[in-house]
């Protein structure tokens, strides 16, 4: 009888891509041979995830979960809107989301979790789940955001079920004050993050070097004006306090009453709230973002298989 090591499992589970409980298992029924081994999990339909990991998934979900005062937003991704609608593949969203909001919200930290369902850790659940569904699978991207003292509110854009979407925010707001009335200026805080993607809450913190192309821009376009470089300075600057009024949360105009921006919303809800409120952070998923997708042309597919 082969001993079965270590080494012979990580080596099978890398070739094969299926857990390493069933890695060991198919070893142990094949008496050590590595070939029989992959046979056996492809036999079993277990083995399916080596096939599929090099396929785009730009499809799923995002969770959301909340716990106290912390929140996490995840995003799985899958290979078609098909499966995103499966209610096993849901389940599993859902469930990754609960264990999520347990870690320090890292997508390292998340993959090597353990989830409850099946005893073994989230990465290894997802490969599982590869070789049952038959699709790539991804755990992509996460955010946790806590608050010592207050609600981290959230939203769920275009919901499939509870806790379930196409897009996610997250929104931290620090305050003493009426945790009830705090969450509902909350979700209108996020539900306005939804609908204009701020890049920063501050405009003090918006990204250097994205401030810094947008004002090479503005000197460029200025200079095609043909006026003099003090002109040009001040049009540049003019340029510059609108785009940070635009892309910074606190200065954009808020959705819920355009007449205010949301720092002023923010302000007026403390009076209901009872208390200061800060903003102390933000996150927001949208499906897909910035995945690249495979287009196919499927009459060019179909011709292909009828000349063999």
């Amino acid at each position: 009888m082969t001993t079965i090591t270590a080494a012979m499992v990580k080596e099978l589970r890398e070739k094969s891509g299926a857990g390493m409980m069933d890695c060991k298992k198919a070893l142990g029924e094949t008496n050590g041979d590595m070939e029989a081994a992959i046979d056996w999990l492809r036999a079993k339909g277990i083995a399916k995830a080596d096939k599929k990991s090099g396929r785009t998934a730009a499809e799923g979900l995002i969770g959301i979960t909340s716990a106290g005062t912390k929140a996490v937003v995840i995003e799985v991704n899958s290979e078609t809107d098909f499966v995103a609608r499966n209610e096993a593949f849901q389940e599993l969203v859902r469930g990754f989301a609960k264990v999520a909001v347990e870690t320090d919200g890292t997508v390292d930290a998340i993959n090597a979790a353990t989830y409850p369902a099946t005893g073994k850790s989230v990465s290894d659940s997802i490969k599982d789940a590869i070789g049952t569904i038959g699709e790539n699978m991804t755990l992509r991207r996460a955010a946790l955001l806590s608050v010592e003292d207050g609600v981290v509110s959230t939203y769920i854009h275009n919901a499939v079920t509870d806790g379930l979407g196409k897009l996610g925010v997250l929104v931290a707001l620090k305050s003493t004050g009426d945790k009830d009335a705090l969450n509902a200026i909350g979700r209108q805080v996020a539900m306005h993050i939804a609908a204009t993607n701020p890049l920063a809450i501050r405009s003090t913190e918006v990204d250097a070097a994205v401030a810094e192309r947008e004002r090479n821009v503005f000197i460029e376009q200025s200079r095609a004006s043909g006026k003099p470089d003090n002109i040009i300075e001040k049009m540049v600057e003019g340029r510059m306090r609108k785009f940070f009024e635009e892309v910074a949360l606190l200065s954009q105009a808020f959705v819920m009453n355009p007449d205010l921006t949301v720092e002023a919303a923010i302000k007026e809800a403390e009076k209901t709230v009872g208390a200061p409120i800060e903003v102390t952070g933000m996150a927001r998923l949208l499906l897909g973002e910035g995945v690249e997708k495979e287009e196919s042309d499927f009459a060019a597919e179909v011709a292909a298989v009828a000349k063999g």
